[in-house]
Parts: structure tokens; C-alpha cells; sequence
């Protein structure tokens, strides 16, 4: 498991950052090797916020909590990481499992807009982002939409294998993009 802890706003402290690692060792009983863990600390006047991200093989989860004391503010995220990850291995239980291996490498692009005012000639790509995406149901998609707080999830369809993208509407329900077969 590789823990990365980023210090902002304050000193680097050993003692913050081996108790950071002690707290979220624990989720190695809740999902396989590899583990990639990146822990922010923060401290913004009185608040000090720790904000923890985890990628593993298929999964994200991101978690954030803040209080009046560092530690205790990691005591929550670390709860709220476990919690999470006991539901999300619960839920994946329940679902049958997606055929292993295969993957689709998938290139996200922001492009920097003009103005409104100014009529534009093209526009410019100002970050270029690539990751992999396992097959996978809706139900899936879903979960690990909820998992990353994210309003909309790019996926792959296991049983078509085709890209689909599910959403979060407005009315709090979730609606599916899926491509139509001409």
C-alpha cells in the first residue's frame, strides 16, 4: 500500500503522518492490492480538514472531514472510508462480478473557453487526462459514481460492451445514456 501525505498550511509533522498511515492501514481488509492513498491535511484558520483518496483495482473513493483538531478529523475520515468500503463490498457481493481483464483506455480533455463576448476561433485542450475503465452493470456504475461523488460516470457496458454514461438528475434519480444500435 502506498500512502502519500500532503501537508497544507501547516508544518509537516512525523507524528500527524504515521498516525495518517496507522488509520488507513485498515482499509487493506476491504479491497485487494494495489492500494494508492493520498491524504491532504489541511488547516484553515481553526479548521483542520483531512481529505483522503483512494484508488485501488476498479475503485475510487474519496472522503473529507474537518474539525477543530487534526486528529480527530482524521478519526473521521478514517471511519467514513471504512464505512464506505464495508458498503461497497456488500453492495459488489450481491452483484454478480464483470468479466475480469478486460479494460478500455479512456482520454479525458478540458478545453479552455473564451469569452462569451469574443467570438472564438478554436478552442485550446489545458488538460489532458487518461485512465482505464472496467466493464461493468448499471447498478456498478452507479455505486461507483456514489463512491466518487460525481453527477455523471463514463463506463463501459459489460454485458454490450458498449460506452454508456449514467447521471444524476435533478429529481435526485439517476438517468442512463446508452448508445442505440442503427
Amino acid at each position: 500500500m502506498q500512502i502519500t501525505t500532503t501537508f497544507r498550511h501547516m508544518e509537516p509533522s512525523e507524528a500527524l503522518k504515521s498516525y495518517a498511515e496507522e488509520k488507513l492501514e485498515r482499509v487493506k481488509k476491504y479491497i485487494d492490492e494495489p492500494i494508492v492513498v493520498q491524504a491532504f491535511l489541511t488547516v484553515e484558520k481553526i479548521r483542520h480538514k483531512a481529505e483522503v483518496t483512494i484508488t485501488a483495482k476498479g475503485i475510487t473513493i474519496k472522503a473529507a472531514e474537518e474539525s477543530n483538531d487534526m486528529y480527530a478529523s482524521l478519526d473521521a475520515v478514517g471511519d467514513k472510508i471504512e464505512r464506505q468500503l464495508s458498503r461497497y463490498k456488500e453492495r459488489i457481493k450481491a452483484h454478480k462480478p464483470a468479466a475480469e481483464g478486460k479494460s478500455r483506455q479512456v482520454q479525458k480533455s478540458i478545453v479552455q473557453a473564451e469569452g462569451l463576448e469574443t467570438p472564438a476561433a478554436a478552442p485550446v485542450i489545458i488538460k489532458t487526462k487518461s485512465f482505464s475503465m472496467k466493464p461493468m452493470s448499471v447498478e456498478e456504475a452507479v455505486m461507483q459514481m456514489e463512491l466518487l461523488h460525481k453527477d455523471f460516470l463514463v463506463y463501459t457496458e459489460s454485458s454490450t460492451e458498449n460506452i454508456n454514461v449514467v447521471y444524476r438528475r435533478k429529481d435526485g434519480n439517476y438517468g442512463l445514456i446508452a448508445p442505440e444500435r442503427v
